[in-house]
């Protein structure tokens, strides 16, 4: 389970009204603690997707992080993929790309499954999950949620181009 401290949040500059909204859901920080590890779910109970967002951007970095990030990203690129696919009906390289990066993200991705991903994204699969992305982006213009779930997506493309590569990336 990933997990949050009042404490971690100050220390990386926490938005300040995000800060009180969660303590205040917590019933104040003197009585859960500032250094009591709080469920980063939790954050999103209460919150909101940002918020949580925010929060894992900022946990200390796990394999059970980078796990939780790299399939949080597969399944936000997954929800747009029907959007690029319509636009490019053959073109399968983002949904290959977000395959892999799901078996890396379970420890199941072979070498070859890898080397292949880097093969396709060398051939343009960087461009064809760019265009995914501007096409969720122009779906999405209208619908706050859709727009978080669009930039997600964005991010996912660089997860799963990670995937492929020998070293984890996120958030670079």
């Amino acid at each position: 389970m990933l997990t949050f401290t009042f404490k971690e949040a100050r220390e990386h500059n926490a938005c300040e009204d995000s800060y009180r909204k969660f303590a205040k859901f917590k019933g104040g920080i003197t009585k859960w603690g500032g250094n009591k590890p709080f469920p980063i779910l939790e954050v999103l109970e209460s919150n909101g997707l940002d918020d949580a967002l925010w929060v894992l951007g900022h946990c200390k970095e796990t394999k059970e992080r980078d796990k939780a990030i790299r399939l949080f990203a597969c399944d936000c690129a997954e929800r747009v993929l029907p959007i690029f696919e319509k636009e490019h009906p053959k073109d399968k390289r983002p949904r290959k790309a977000i395959e892999v990066s799901r078996s890396y993200a379970n420890g199941e991705a072979t070498q070859e499954q890898r080397a292949a991903a880097r093969a396709a994204w060398a051939a343009g699969a960087a461009g064809a999950a760019r265009d995914a992305g501007d096409a969720a982006w122009v779906a999405a213009w209208d619908d706050r949620d859709a727009r978080a779930v669009a930039r997600a997506a964005a991010g996912a493309a660089r997860h799963a181009w990670a995937a492929a590569g020998d070293e984890i990336n996120f958030f670079a």
